[in-house]
């Protein structure tokens, strides 16, 4: 499995920006994605997952919940963050994940991670 993300950038306080994270290497059925993000001097944290299949499920972190939103295109085979009213403290490298079943907020419960991809956001 592999997992390329991209939509990282340098973006003002307010604005937006989308991630997008492809999964290739094998089919997915009961699979869920995830993004998880790690600020400088931090460990990593949860952002969001969804489930691959099905009818969406999702679940937030309570620091972006409200301004964050998931989503998957099973078609593709890309799962999506959609950031809205980005603040400074949303700076950190983002991560996608996928794991089998349902999503988790913890990180060790995924075993496929892409490499990160930069938000930077200014005040």
């Amino acid at each position: 499995v592999q997992l390329q993300a991209s939509g990282g950038g340098l973006v003002q306080a307010g604005d937006s920006l989308r991630l997008s994270c492809v999964v290739s290497g094998r089919t997915f059925n009961n699979y869920a994605g995830a993004w998880f993000r790690q600020a400088p001097g931090k460990e990593r944290e949860f952002v969001a997952a969804i489930s691959w299949s099905g009818v969406s499920s999702t679940i937030y972190a309570d620091s972006v919940k409200g301004r964050f939103t998931i989503s998957r295109d099973s078609a593709k085979s890309t799962v999506y963050l959609q950031m809205n009213s980005l603040k400074p403290e949303d700076t950190a490298v983002y991560f996608c994940a996928a794991r089998a079943f349902a999503p988790s907020r913890t990180s060790v419960a995924y075993n496929n991670w892409g490499q990160g991809t930069l938000v930077t956001v200014s005040s």
